[in-house]
C-alpha cells in the first residue's frame, strides 16, 4: 500500500463524484483531497476536503503531501464561464502542484480541442493538431489548459501529466451541458446530413481517469467506446422527424440570437460539432489498460431517455415556459383585437 493522497478538483460533478469514488475505494489511497469553494457535508470515509474558490486570482491552495493533481475542468466549466475562468483556475493550481512538488498530474479535457472540420481524418488519433473552432470558447480554453500543462511538465524534470480527451461524457443522473447541447441539436439544428458522433458514458470517464492515476500515465489519451454511431441512427434514437433542412448560415444566426438572449441551448461555436465528424480513435487509452464498458449507442440512450426539452437546466425550462406563456398570452390579445376589429366593422357597415 502506497499510502498516496490524491487531491481533485470538479469533484461535485457526476464526472467527479465518480472519480472520487473509485479512488476512495482504492487500497493504494490513503485519503482523497476534493478541492471545492463550498463546503460539504457528511464526507465519505477517506474524503477530506478544502474549501477555496479557484476562480480567484489570489487563491491559496494547499497541495501539502498530495501524490497525483487530478483537475477535472471538462465536469467544472459551464457554459456560459469565459475561457479565461479557466486558464485562470488552472494556473493557480499549477502553482501550488509546483510549490508542494507535486509530480504526477491528471487532466481531463475534451475532444472538443481537435475541431470539428470537414478535413479531418477518421478517427482522429492523438498526434492530430489541436484545432479548436475559434467561436467555441470551451473547446478554445481548454486547448489553453492543455498547453498549461505541457509548460508545466516541461519546467522540472521527472514530472508528467496524463491528458484525456473524452467525446461527449452521458449518464442517466449527470450529462453534462455540452451533452444536453448537442442532444437538443440532434436531427433539429444541422444545416446538412447529421454526421455521425460518438458518446461515452460517464462511469467509463471515470474509470479512465483512475487507470491514469494508477499507471502514473504521462501524454494525451482519447477517451470513447469502439466505432461510431451513424447520423441516421442517431436521428432514429432521437425521434427526430424528416424536415426541411434551412441554409447553414440562417441555422447559425437563429442558434447564435436565441444564445445571445439566452433563450437556446446552443452556444456560439458549437453548430460546426453537428455539422461535421470530430470521431476519435481509443487505442492508446486501451493499449494502456482502460476498457469500455458501455458502447456509444448505449451511453447516448442512457443520457438522452427523455426528450431534448427535459435535458435543460431547471432555469431554462422555466425560461422557456415563461416564454411559452408570453407567446400564449399574446396571441390571445391579438385574437381578440381582431374579433373586436371585426365587430366594429361590422356595426359600422350595418349604419
Amino acid at each position: 500500500m502506497c499510502a498516496c493522497r490524491v487531491a481533485v478538483t470538479g469533484a461535485t460533478g457526476g464526472i467527479g463524484r465518480r472519480v472520487v469514488g473509485l479512488l476512495a475505494a482504492s487500497p493504494d489511497v490513503a485519503q482523497v483531497l476534493v478541492l471545492d469553494q463550498r463546503p460539504r457535508r457528511d464526507l465519505p470515509e477517506k474524503v477530506a476536503e478544502q474549501v477555496v474558490d479557484l476562480r480567484r486570482p489570489d487563491a491559496v491552495v494547499d497541495l501539502s503531501g498530495v501524490d497525483t493533481l487530478v483537475h477535472l475542468p471538462f465536469a467544472a466549466s459551464a457554459p456560459r464561464r469565459s475561457q479565461g475562468t479557466l486558464t485562470t483556475v488552472t494556473r493557480n493550481l499549477l502553482a501550488a502542484a509546483s510549490a508542494a512538488d507535486v509530480r504526477h498530474l491528471v487532466v481531463l479535457s475534451t475532444a472538443t480541442v481537435y475541431g470539428a472540420w470537414p478535413n479531418n481524418p477518421v478517427p482522429i488519433t492523438e498526434v492530430q493538431p489541436l484545432r479548436p473552432v475559434p467561436e467555441f470558447a470551451y473547446a478554445v480554453g481548454h486547448a489553453e489548459v492543455e498547453q498549461l500543462v505541457v509548460d508545466w511538465v516541461a519546467e522540472v524534470p521527472g514530472r508528467g501529466a496524463a491528458v484525456l480527451r473524452p467525446v461527449t461524457g452521458l449518464a442517466e443522473d449527470g450529462s453534462s451541458w455540452l451533452a444536453r447541447a448537442l442532444a437538443g441539436g440532434v436531427g433539429v439544428l444541422a444545416p446538412e446530413d447529421d454526421p455521425p458522433a460518438q458518446f461515452v458514458h460517464l462511469d467509463d470517464i471515470a474509470s479512465a481517469v483512475e487507470v491514469a492515476w494508477r499507471k502514473r500515465l504521462d501524454g494525451t489519451f482519447n477517451v470513447s467506446p469502439d466505432g461510431w454511431i451513424q447520423g441516421a441512427r442517431i436521428r432514429a434514437l432521437a425521434g427526430a422527424k424528416p424536415r426541411v433542412r434551412p441554409p447553414a448560415w440562417f441555422t447559425h444566426w437563429v442558434a447564435n440570437q436565441r444564445w445571445r438572449f439566452q433563450r437556446g441551448p446552443i452556444p456560439p461555436g458549437l453548430l460546426p460539432y453537428m455539422t461535421y465528424g470530430w470521431l476519435v480513435a481509443n487505442d492508446r487509452i486501451k493499449a494502456a489498460g482502460w476498457t469500455p464498458t458501455v458502447t456509444n449507442e448505449q451511453a447516448y440512450v442512457a443520457g438522452t431517455a427523455s426528450r431534448w426539452w427535459q435535458l435543460l437546466t431547471p432555469k431554462r425550462r422555466q425560461e422557456l415556459a415563461l416564454g411559452g406563456a408570453v407567446a400564449v398570452l399574446a396571441s390571445g390579445v391579438v385574437a381578440g383585437v381582431l374579433v373586436v376589429r371585426r365587430l366594429l366593422r361590422r356595426t359600422t357597415g350595418s349604419s
